[in-house]
């Protein structure tokens, strides 16, 4: 199957309003490229797919993570909001809600299994590119981390 995932690339969904720019974005059923420039933004009226999952990484500026982006997503129909923050103590620091009946409904756990995706997303501490932190993951039905690329 083709996907798409986009980073910090705004989603055009009408052509009278501005992007809505989240951190990550996944699309399944989209090429992921389709000429030698790569993609600079992802036009739904061009694309006719909403992007599944939508992920927002809370920066040290709140950035309305949770009130105007929350709706907008709704509103397009995207199925999951992810928000993720290393900085929280005393809140989970990933929150996935999925969206059912036209609203956003936390999900509990860690990794947390997103179906329709055949994905599970989690954090946990690991070393990547010889940085040793927590990080996200993705995840099998099993609960076994995928390796990172490298």
């Amino acid at each position: 199957m083709d996907w798409f995932f986009g980073i910090d690339m705004g989603i055009y969904y009408h052509p009278d309003k501005p992007p809505i720019v989240p951190d990550g974005f996944l699309s399944l059923g989209v090429e992921r490229f389709y000429d030698e420039e790569l993609r600079p933004s992802y036009v739904l009226w061009d694309e006719n797919i909403v992007p599944i999952l939508v992920l927002e990484v809370v920066s040290q500026n709140y950035r309305q993570e949770y009130s105007i982006k929350l709706d907008e997503y709704a509103a397009l129909g995207v199925i999951y909001y992810v928000i993720y923050s290393s900085r929280r103590r005393r809140k989970p620091r990933l929150e996935v809600h999925k969206l059912v009946n036209g609203k956003y409904e936390l999900r509990e756990g860690n990794p947390i299994w997103l179906s329709e995706i055949g994905l599970g997303i989690g954090c946990d501490r690991g070393n990547y590119c010889g940085v040793t932190r927590e990080w996200l993951y993705w995840y099998d039905e099993q609960v076994k981390r995928y390796p990172t690329p490298q």
